[in-house]
């Protein structure tokens, strides 16, 4: 590991050497080892906007391309790993936020793709779920829909709306909750009665 974190210049130089695709695929799997990993000055926050010593990266293109080397460990921590670089950033809550949902069909062939802040597209189905986390004070979802690899991005609350409006009442042992259908698998979104406060 270097002694001074990298610039962002210099990690997207390293990752641009080293790619297979284009984004959003993911870079290799080069090893990696969190144990032996530093801190790196990147901050992700709730609305998915990137951090460098607390100023927000205003290209866009980069923090595309920072996605590609983002991994999270089995604890929950996230890193950029590169071959010759790796690092732990800050994450405030998902890496992604959706920004914004596309609907197509209805009932049980209904489809919902979200589109990320860096422009990934990802359809609800098993192989990328939608789940919801509601803060145990005060009862507020957080939905999330999975990206890659253990990597999620938050749903904005917009967003949350009009998937909300998609669902469908179902009892669940004198309980109404909220499902909703995409590619073939159906998602619960909590109690009919939960709303998020604007």
């Amino acid at each position: 590991m270097r002694k001074q974190p990298p610039t962002p210049d210099y990690l997207a130089k390293l990752i641009e050497r080293h790619r297979i695709g284009p984004e959003p695929q993911a870079a290799p799997k080069w090893d990696f080892d969190p144990k032996s990993t530093g801190d790196f000055p990147f901050r992700i926050a709730r609305d998915g906007t990137w951090h460098y010593h607390g100023t927000p990266i205003g290209r866009k293109e980069l923090c595309k391309l920072f996605s590609t080397v983002l991994r999270r460990d089995d604890k929950g921590n996230f890193y950029l790993v590169t071959p010759a670089e790796q690092g732990r950033i800050e994450v405030e809550d998902a890496p992604f936020a959706a920004v914004e949902v596309i609907a197509s069909g209805a009932g049980r062939a209904q489809t919902l793709t979200f589109r990320t802040n860096l422009d990934h597209m990802v359809t609800a189905d098993a192989a990328h779920p939608i789940r919801v986390v509601e803060d145990v004070r005060t009862g507020e979802p957080s939905p999330y829909v999975l990206v890659r690899d253990d990597l999620e991005a938050l749903i904005l609350r917009p967003q949350f709306y009009e998937i909300v409006e998609l669902a469908e009442e179902r009892d669940e042992g004198g309980t109404a909750v909220l499902d909703v259908w995409s590619g073939g698998a159906v998602f619960t979104l909590g109690s009919a009665g939960a709303r998020v406060e604007p």
